[in-house]
């Protein structure tokens, strides 16, 4: 696959996929990392990784990964880029977020005080993904992927009726 090809191929990927990124950034904005730096970020890492994408996972579970590493990784911490890097061929990948309600702005502020895995592991449900793409994604097994749901839910609920 040719440059052109692979920024066109690239592009029409993210576009397709695009809420799948913020999805999985909304859940970890704060003051100092806002959704746009986020949403930046991930698009940037799957850049760098898309050459080496083999296709042996869907495009979706591959996303999810390198979405979920990025937020939750201490990269994020460090938002520069290194001087030589150009991701001129992104900007038109990048689209503004859709607006939430205020329900969703609701639930996302509990989900927001779960520790970083539960986080995943309930954004990952809610995308109605399976235990088993779960457990791919996040690298735990499909048991521990419903215990920490099982959990999760129970502390969502004792959140939501205080």
């Amino acid at each position: 696959m040719g440059k052109t090809e692979l920024e066109k191929t690239f592009i029409e990927m993210i576009g397709r996929n695009e809420r799948v990124i913020y999805k999985v950034c909304s859940f970890y904005v704060s003051d100092e990392f806002p959704l746009a730096d986020l949403y930046q970020e991930v698009v940037s890492n799957l850049w760098t990784a898309f050459p080496r994408f083999k296709y042996e996972s869907s495009v979706s579970t591959w996303m999810y990964r390198i979405a979920l590493n990025t937020c939750i990784s201490g990269m994020r911490k460090d938002m520069r880029r290194p001087k030589g890097s150009s991701v001129s061929i992104l900007q038109d990948a990048i689209a503004e977020p859709e607006t939430l309600s205020d329900q969703i702005k609701e639930m996302y502020h509990y989900i927001y005080q779960l520790k970083t895995l539960e986080r995943a592991v309930v954004l990952l449900y809610l995308e109605e993904k399976s235990y088993q793409e779960i457990a791919d994604i996040t690298g735990l097994t499909v048991s521990n992927v419903a215990t920490k749901l099982k959990r999760s839910k129970e502390k969502l609920k004792q959140m939501s009726n205080l």
